[in-house]
């Protein structure tokens, strides 16, 4: 007879030599060298309200939960189950036998840490490949891309209805709680909704100029709604701590969100109904992501969100990052990276390799006189080779070498999420870049150690 049942495993379980978990073990031995990291996560930890301590998460604990989450792409959600869930995860993370988190402290913690911070880890594991003899910094590859902001496309429309739709909300949630609370108000919702649907389906210039004027009235309005009932809010007395709270709140998301929504307005009169160009400096493509740049790249494709410019060694390590405002041409960045090369190694790198967008005869000169001996611009752009390096040997095998960051950029693209930025606000944006960054460094780093 069959056997339907199997015998009770073992309570101790065997050690898997699955290559994820050894990187793991890998990453943790380079966290746990003393580098100096949590030390500095601390000081961002110590500033905010979050779970440290004998009841909560401990610094270390976070900068792990933060690499895991950056490594595998997960969400807040993905990420609590799989602390709860995976063995190797709960190990790595140092949890003890029935220690769980919500997704809610890991949000608060993770995004406490600063972008300032996260670039003093990358710099601290800089010098340990630098003390392991994996990285020196004395050939280097520069390159910029875009990380868009996790926005919906700009149309006008769209942020006239998210205008509308965003008022009301708050509008409506101060109706209902803050009772005595009065100013006069209509739900245009419905209405400027139907007036985005005859937008989107216009069949010619003229009824789309004609649903956008009323969709841009009917904002105004909601906008003197919420102009009234912040007036009506400097003089409420609230009754409750939790209708003074309501209260501050209220204000403080109208003083956010009218100055952007008057802004809206006024670029889709100037650009629908008069007809004007509006400049990218001066206009606002999200009412959620404000910071948000408009890039656009090789005057052919369009993103939203912000250039970054990354500097990469021949270990594939990435040395450095800058997040810039707005969209300078890179022929204005080769001296501020190289500069940044010298102050975190001390002296400038002997070679640099760029991308043709950066070549310029005064960027050249100006890297010789820093003592950079090679530089290479993929594109001369009228320069000549002998003045860039030593010999024409040289040039080809840095041009080779550049070549590399592209696809250094690509992983950190597909596997590190730096395609899009899934954080809320300006400086979480900036941390999210520089934790996919570290990430992906310690990734690096325990696959050269592996290897």
């Amino acid at each position: 007879m069959r056997k339907t049942y199997k015998k009770q495993l073992p309570l101790p379980e065997a050690s898997t030599v699955h290559p994820k978990v050894k990187e793991l073990e890998k990453i943790s031995n380079i966290l746990s060298e003393g580098i100096n990291i949590y030390e500095l996560v601390a000081q961002d930890l110590g500033q905010a309200e979050h779970n440290v301590g004998a009841n909560g998460m401990t610094v270390e604990q976070i900068v792990r939960a933060a690499i895991i989450k950056q490594m595998e792409g997960f969400s807040y959600e993905e990420l609590a189950f799989h602390l709860e869930d995976s063995r190797a995860y709960r190990t790595f993370c140092k949890f003890s036998f029935q220690e769980t988190y919500a997704k809610s402290t890991l949000n608060g913690n993770i995004k406490a840490i600063t972008a300032a911070t996260w670039e003093q880890v990358n710099i601290a594991l800089l010098q340990y490949a630098m003390d392991k003899d994996i990285e020196k910094g004395r050939k280097v590859r520069i390159d910029c891309t875009v990380v868009e902001s996790n926005i919906h496309d700009p149309y006008d429309s769209e942020l006239l209805w998210d205008s509308v739709r965003v008022l009301t909300r708050i509008l409506n949630r101060a109706k209902e709680h803050l009772f005595g609370l009065r100013f006069s108000f209509m739900d245009h919702i419905l209405s400027s909704k139907r007036r985005r649907l005859e937008i989107m389906n216009a069949k010619n210039a003229k009824g789309r100029k004609k649903a956008y004027k009323v969709l841009i009235k009917m904002t105004e309005k909601t906008v003197g709604y919420a102009e009234s009932a912040q007036q009506s809010l400097k003089n409420y007395q609230a009754n409750t701590l939790d209708q003074a709270a309501l209260c501050d709140e209220v204000s403080r998301e109208l003083a956010h969100y009218l100055p952007l929504i008057r802004q809206i307005i006024c670029q889709t009169t100037r650009r629908v109904i008069h007809g004007e160009s509006v400049p990218a400096l001066e206009k606002l493509v999200s009412l959620f992501e404000p910071h948000t740049d408009i890039i656009v790249k090789d005057r052919r494709d369009t993103y939203y969100g912000h250039k970054i410019c990354l500097t990469g060694g021949a270990s594939n390590l990435i040395l450095d990052c800058t997040i810039l405002d707005g969209n300078p041409a890179d022929s204005t960045l080769t001296g501020i990276m190289l500069e940044r090369q010298e102050d975190i190694y001390n002296r400038p790198p002997a070679k640099v390799a760029l991308d043709g967008g950066f070549a310029s005869k005064d960027n050249l000169e100006a890297a010789k006189k820093q003592g950079v001996k090679d530089v290479c611009f993929s594109k001369g752009r009228g320069l000549v080779v002998e003045d860039m390096c030593r010999s024409n040997y040289v040039y080809k095998m840095l041009k080779k070498f550049r070549a590399g960051i592209e696809s250094g950029i690509s992983w950190l693209k597909r596997v590190f999420g730096l395609d899009r930025c899934l954080w809320k606000g300006y400086d979480s944006f900036k941390s999210y870049v520089w934790a996919s960054i570290v990430s992906a460094n310690l990734l690096t780093l325990a696959r050269k150690e592996l290897a």
